[in-house]
């Protein structure tokens, strides 16, 4: 019973913390109606393929075949990757793998199977495992007889010791993969879905991890750099970052909205996920971090701390406004801000466009008009 108890107190700390660090966020129907927007399925082109195990270390060696960010690490014990080269020298099946083709590249990146490929590879390499202070462990097999007068013929060998009829038949086993390609949507989220699927048993993931795993770079960085202010977390009202990136999201979305919102179309998300990805990798717009950093402290110092949670969590319509105004007008609120921003708060049509349709075009630019005409005018 004792056990039991200790378990539960560490379950309900976990979930403390977690709940310590989500973000309020104010519950729209019109913006999870927005979240939920795009194509309803994905269009994709799926092949099985037959490789031989010396063709897929190959493909390997020339990076051709590559682990995804979103990969976990190599975790299998070396008497787990030895059942597996058992396997194949028996000639038992072997679970398929799943890759993916990487759009503009055409490289294989691994969906699923990085513990069957990192096992094969590292065995015909001979090293067990990544390095470690220059060095890496042997990879001999780990295999037990099958009776103290029939001993394992492979057990404590390595690649280059087995008989060479063993090692062409290794070489030659066949290992299946079923290969995806997408063709729609233009772009390389649903490798991120299958994988989610795959390993958490259904799982979504938000809109803003698939922009963060796909559109890694420079502005990525950026935008976690940000993340970490001291004024911003203090609007936010959480000390540390949000698990799902719902954090980051707000901040794209204002950067997005401060620098492009004339050309605003209708989802937000997708408006989001071309505003990341049209900053991926060139050069950052130089007025996006300091537009921010100005922004966010004036916010803080003029409006005191979480100004945006007017009802139940922080309204992220009435901050994308907000915050496009203070960083159009470079931080410079006038003394009697608190009270501008008292009087929009009661405007009807603000109060409509914060509430209702908030990621409908009219919605998004009246609300920013308004924000800008009661603080700034």
């Amino acid at each position: 019973m004792a056990n039991k108890g200790v378990s539960t107190s560490m379950s309900d700390t976990a979930t403390a913390a977690v709940i310590e660090t989500e973000l309020d966020l104010e519950p729209l129907a019109s913006e999870a109606a927005d979240a939920e927007a795009g194509p309803i399925r994905y269009e994709l082109f799926t092949f099985p393929a037959d490789f031989t195990l010396e063709v897929l270390h190959q493909k390997w060696k020339n990076r051709e075949i590559l682990i995804p960010p979103m990969q976990r690490g190599f975790v299998w014990t070396q008497y787990q990757a030895s059942r597996l080269i058992e396997s194949f020298l028996l000639g038992l099946p072997v679970p398929s793998i799943f890759l993916y083709v990487e759009r503009g590249t055409e490289k294989y990146l691994v969906v699923d199977g990085q513990q069957r490929l990192r096992s094969i590879f590292y065995f015909l390499e001979e090293s067990f495992g990544e390095e470690k202070s220059g060095r890496r462990t042997v990879f001999r097999l780990t295999l037990p007889d099958a009776s103290p007068s029939q001993p394992n013929p492979w057990n404590g060998k390595k690649f280059s010791e087995l008989r060479s009829e063993d090692a062409l038949k290794l070489k030659n086993s066949i290992l299946r993969a079923f290969i995806m390609k997408q063709v729609q949507p233009g772009d390389d989220t649903s490798i991120y879905h299958v994988f989610e699927r795959l390993n958490t048993g259904g799982t979504l993931l938000t809109p803003q991890e698939v922009r963060n795993a796909v559109y890694g770079g420079p502005f990525n960085e950026m935008l976690h750099e940000l993340n970490e202010i001291t004024a911003w977390r203090e609007i936010l009202g959480k000390p540390k970052p949000d698990p799902r990136l719902r954090d980051i999201e707000l901040m794209l979305r204002f950067l997005a909205l401060y620098k492009s919102g004339s050309e605003y179309e209708k989802p937000m998300k997708t408006f989001l996920t071309d505003f990341m990805r049209d900053h991926r990798q060139g050069q950052i717009n130089p007025e996006l971090r300091p537009g921010f950093v100005r922004a966010t402290e004036s916010i803080r110092k003029s409006l005191g701390a979480k100004p945006f949670h007017l009802r139940a969590g922080l309204n992220a319509p009435v901050f994308d406004a907000v915050s496009v105004a203070f960083a159009r007008h470079s931080g410079r609120a006038p003394k009697d801000i608190r009270e501008r921003y008292d009087r929009l708060l009661k405007n009807e049509d603000f109060e409509k466009w914060t509430r209702r349709a908030t990621t409908d075009v009219e919605a998004v630019k009246h609300r920013i008009s308004l924000a800008a005409k009661y603080l700034f005018e």
